[in-house]
């Protein structure tokens, strides 16, 4: 089946004086017009395409590269804005429409956003969406600690820079934890830090270093990063407490807290143990 919106691996047909015409074993064909044309190739030679649609509608098969490919998320520059909705810069002649239903906020020409690339089942048309949370979802992971990951900036706050894991997934790389400058839109790899109960996937940027942390002074960071860098405990609190809030016996938390210290990690107050940023 001629998918709309992705690569294909394609035979040579036959030549025409418009291009080429590529095939599948499924007997579907499609136009690879002639400025795509290799310079030099045989009939039954194989070429990989994309497949999208040109101005009147129609399949055409192209070996540019798009910057965005079918149920996948992408950085794009809107180009254009018009009476109808607005466009966006992919990488291919015919731009990527974004309808005005589909914009989180108006899009502006010359700003850039993250969006989702769809098929409109009314149209057959490929669009895109700013609206992109209701594509993601952490209701049923299949990633697991320290598993690398793709991820694709969405957003920086204060808390450290969101991610989307996968095309799948909202992660989060806490700012404890990047140690280079990242921005919205870069792709980047990772590594799976944490999955939590609720679901959150906690992301880190490089792999060696944090596996080798002693474990319980591992979780005791990550349970600082995700209390706004305090924990109301220190050396001297009661075993019962520490128990409570952190599973752990005073012996284990002395030691990690002792790891985390002389790693210049966190501070320890009368009041409890604080991170270092």
């Amino acid at each position: 089946m001629l998918e709309i919106g992705k690569y294909h691996r394609m035979r040579i047909d036959r030549e025409t004086e418009p291009g080429l015409f590529l095939s599948n074993e499924a007997g579907d064909d499609v136009l690879l017009p002639n400025k795509y044309v290799p310079t030099e190739y045989k009939i039954w030679d194989e070429l990989d395409v994309y497949v999208y649609l040109d101005h009147e509608e129609r399949p055409v098969a192209t070996t540019l590269k798009p910057y965005i490919e079918l149920n996948s998320f992408g950085y794009l520059r809107c180009t254009t804005v018009s009476k109808i909705g607005a466009f966006l810069d992919w990488g291919l002649e015919k731009e990527l429409f974004v309808p005005f239903a589909q914009q989180a906020r108006p899009m502006k020409e010359g700003s850039w956003y993250i969006v989702y690339m769809y098929l409109d089942q009314k149209t057959n048309r490929l669009a895109a969406t700013s609206k992109t949370i209701k594509y993601l979802s952490n209701d049923q992971i299949d990633v697991k600690k320290f598993d690398k990951v793709d991820l694709l900036i969405s957003h920086i706050t204060d808390r450290g820079a969101n991610a989307i894991v996968n095309s799948k997934y909202r992660g989060l790389i806490y700012k404890e934890d990047i140690f280079e400058d990242i921005r919205t839109g870069d792709q980047l790899e990772g590594w799976v830090k944490k999955i939590r109960p609720d679901g959150k996937i906690d992301i880190v940027l490089q792999e060696e270093g944090y596996k080798s942390i002693e474990p319980n002074a591992q979780y005791i960071y990550e349970e600082l990063a995700a209390n706004d860098g305090f924990l109301p405990l220190h050396d001297k609190s009661d075993p019962e407490d520490i128990q409570s809030q952190l599973g752990l016996s005073k012996k284990s938390f002395k030691k990690a807290i002792g790891t985390l210290y002389r790693d210049r990690k966190i501070l320890i107050k009368e009041d409890g143990i604080y991170s270092i940023a």
